[in-house]
């Protein structure tokens, strides 16, 4: 099982930087060594999580870092991505946690002593429980609260870091976690989203402006999620229909990082549903970024709908993930272009994508076919972006290892690598060894090229 690109292609370039990503909460554990948050509360909860599972132990990263991070070496990626948990580094009194900074100062240490660049989101949804109840993110003080902790972070991580992001998927926090309640903290209500949405987009920027004053050599930004949005007929409801539901769940969030504004549906909305904007607040938003993160999994299909304006439908006969997903990787180049013409955009990376599929192990190994054909189809995709004219620069799978994921629990599977939650044994399945071998070809071609030159 091969992954391959064409061979004039830019992402076969040593430049082009290829990566594994993970989060904290989904993989760590060390719960007795951080400040609870939201997951963890919401984790508490009856019939939240599928498998009634928690993060307390996860994949026990926290006390088995470094033999993760050989792991990750031997998989000869240029990068890792990896979040960092709020609760961890900053205590309820907003003094630091010198030993949860340690912790990932000796891992951001070995990285750097492996040659790996450390890509390190901020908030990856781990809120700590005592912001939650002072309102989370609908407390626009959050916002200010998570500037204090981006500015500790900097002083702390030194030079180590190679690129910060503030967020991770706005919309899955403030649609999931305020507006349906999937998601922590499992509030529910079309007046809470949007609101907890603009707090979300504030606190980016806010952290934006330390990043730039703190730590300007490094490479910062924002990672948004998209899903991006066809009509289910030609009909013209249903065009409108998915145009409006693009700017809901796509457009809300990358709009006003880029042109300063919300999506002009907002004058549709009731004004309840309306974010509190102050004077000023936009300007923060569009802080100018070094790049923007995309994750990309599947794509949404729309059609009119009396009572909602849009509904989202779901095709029969098509593949899908495990997760339920179509697998749709022409919506990846789709999206891609589409955002490289409405917006003028900084440097793309990928910083997510993949696949949760059925893995089984047998003998010792994972042959996740079905992975690695989803794997081979989506590079592509990126490749058909970047050929026409998208500058994009790196990619990052999603992820390095099997993890909690979120409320479907430990049932679902997304890792290159495989989990034994009973041993937390890890065995590389043969869609990593495919990603390796892609990445080490391409360092092999270039050393030829060099060779030859």
């Amino acid at each position: 099982m091969k992954l391959t690109l064409p061979y004039n292609s830019k992402m076969n370039s040593t430049d082009f930087i290829y990566g594994v990503a993970t989060a904290s909460f989904q993989i760590e554990g060390g719960i007795e060594q951080r400040l609870p948050c939201i997951w963890d509360t919401f984790c508490s909860l009856e019939n939240t999580i599928v498998d009634g599972s928690n993060g307390d132990v996860a994949c026990d990263h926290y006390h088995k870092w470094p033999q993760d991070i050989e792991m990750i070496e031997s998989l000869g990626v240029d990068a890792y991505r990896l979040s960092i948990s709020w609760g961890r580094v900053v205590n309820e009194d907003g003094s630091i946690n010198a030993a949860g900074i340690a912790f990932y100062i000796a891992l951001l240490d070995k990285l750097v002593e492996k040659k790996i660049k450390s890509f390190v989101t901020l908030y990856h949804w781990d809120l700590p429980q005592h912001l939650e109840d002072k309102g989370g993110w609908l407390n626009r003080e959050t916002a200010y609260e998570f500037q204090k902790y981006t500015e500790i972070v900097i002083k702390a991580f030194g030079n180590r870091v190679h690129s910060y992001a503030t967020l991770n998927e706005p919309f899955c926090s403030a649609y999931l976690g305020y507006e349906i309640g999937i998601h922590a903290p499992g509030i529910k209500g079309k007046e809470f989203g949007k609101k907890a949405a603009h707090h979300l987009l504030l606190a980016h920027g806010l952290a934006m402006q330390s990043l730039k004053k703190l730590s300007p050599n490094t490479l910062n930004g924002i990672v948004l999620n998209f899903s991006p949005s066809y009509p289910a007929s030609e009909n013209p409801a249903d065009i409108a229909a998915t145009q409006f539901a693009d700017d809901y769940f796509n457009q809300w969030y990358i709009k006003p990082i880029f042109d300063a504004q919300y999506p002009e549906i907002l004058s549709q909305l009731p004004l309840s549903q309306h974010p509190d904007i102050i004077a000023g607040d936009m300007d923060i938003i569009a802080e100018s970024v070094d790049f923007l993160g995309i994750n990309y999994y599947t794509r949404a299909i729309y059609q009119a709908d009396e009572n909602e304006i849009f509904a989202q439908i779901t095709l029969k006969d098509v593949a899908l993930t495990d997760m339920g997903w179509e697998i749709y990787p022409s919506g990846f180049s789709d999206l891609l272009i589409s955002l490289h013409a409405k917006y003028t955009l900084p440097p793309i990376y990928i910083t997510e994508n993949g696949a949760a599929m059925p893995d089984s192990i047998k003998d010792g190994k994972v042959e996740d076919a079905h992975r690695v054909a989803y794997y081979q189809s989506h590079l592509n995709a990126v490749n058909t972006a970047i050929e026409s004219g998208v500058d994009i620069r790196g990619y990052f799978a999603w992820s390095l290892m099997d993890n909690f994921e979120w409320a479907e629990g430990y049932l679902k599977r997304f890792g290159i690598v495989y989990v034994d939650y009973q041993s937390q044994e890890r065995t590389i399945k043969a869609s990593g060894y495919a990603y390796r071998d892609l990445i080490n070809q391409r360092k092999n071609n270039n050393n030829n090229n060099l060779l030859n030159s």
